[in-house]
């Protein structure tokens, strides 16, 4: 397990951003990782964007499966027609969590990265025979803030950008509470969520920022900023090429 981790995430990050230092004036790593950090986003964007797609089908299938709660009121009945009507229209309202799963194990190879892989002498375990070493590494992320210490602006950063991200991302399409009526366990789950994602996460990440590196806090700034830039122009380009559009679900005949 641990050959392939350094295999498949350890070695290539490491060895990217190594590279990228190298090239850089001044060596300068938070620019480096600036650049490897669009470069890890567009090598992902074909994922990101099939989860942005799922994320607007899923908005345009709220009638239908409105429709399905008032024609079958048993949960379970609900449940299988609402799975069904994602498997005519081919939507995956998972697919933003395989987005997530795809990105953890790259923010703690990073992680390692700069806990044990930078040093001042320089590199030298680890590299590729064809990486350029820039002999030593420029840690002054554009002179001002250390990247290996604790930075309290790039972790506020980190929590701004992915609050703004999640509400970008997932725009509340929940109706407001009606205390005359009853939630059910599934609704009230889902509104739950929908909080946790938009206002408790962003603070999560923000204490994790600052409880690890500042280069970690700037990697998921600059993740956040690439994201939501990605986010907008994929949604404005379904928006007006009309590409998405809603099937139906036809009740069985008996």
């Amino acid at each position: 397990m641990h050959a392939i981790w350094m295999t498949v995430f350890y070695n290539p990050l490491y060895n990217l951003l190594i590279g990228l230092t190298s090239i850089i004036p001044g060596h300068d790593v938070g620019i480096a990782l600036i650049a490897l950090t669009i470069l890890v986003k567009i090598a992902l964007f074909p994922i990101a964007r099939k989860s942005i797609r799922s994320q607007v089908a899923l908005k345009n299938l709220e009638p239908e499966i409105k429709k399905i709660k008032e024609n079958y009121p048993d949960k379970q009945e609900q449940a299988k027609r609402t799975f069904e009507l994602y498997k005519i229209n081919k939507v995956n309202p998972f697919s933003g969590c395989i987005l997530i799963l795809i990105q953890l194990p790259i923010i703690f190879a990073l992680y390692f990265v700069f806990l044990k892989g930078l040093h001042p002498g320089g590199p030298r375990e680890n590299l590729y025979s064809f990486t350029p070493s820039p002999g030593a590494f420029n840690l002054m992320f554009l002179g001002i803030l250390d990247l290996a210490a604790k930075s309290k602006v790039l972790a506020l950063l980190a929590g701004l950008s992915q609050f703004f991200q999640v509400r970008i991302a997932t725009p509340s399409t929940l109706p407001p509470k009606d205390p005359s009526k009853k939630e059910t366990f599934g609704e009230n789950l889902a509104r739950s969520m929908n909080i946790q994602m938009r206002y408790i996460l962003p603070v999560f990440i923000a204490f994790v920022a600052y409880n690890v590196s500042a280069a970690i806090a700037l990697y998921w700034t600059a993740s956040n900023v690439v994201a939501i830039i990605q986010e907008i122009l994929v949604r404005r380009k379904l928006k007006h090429s009309n590409t998405i559009t809603v099937k139906a679900y036809e009740q069985p005949k008996n």
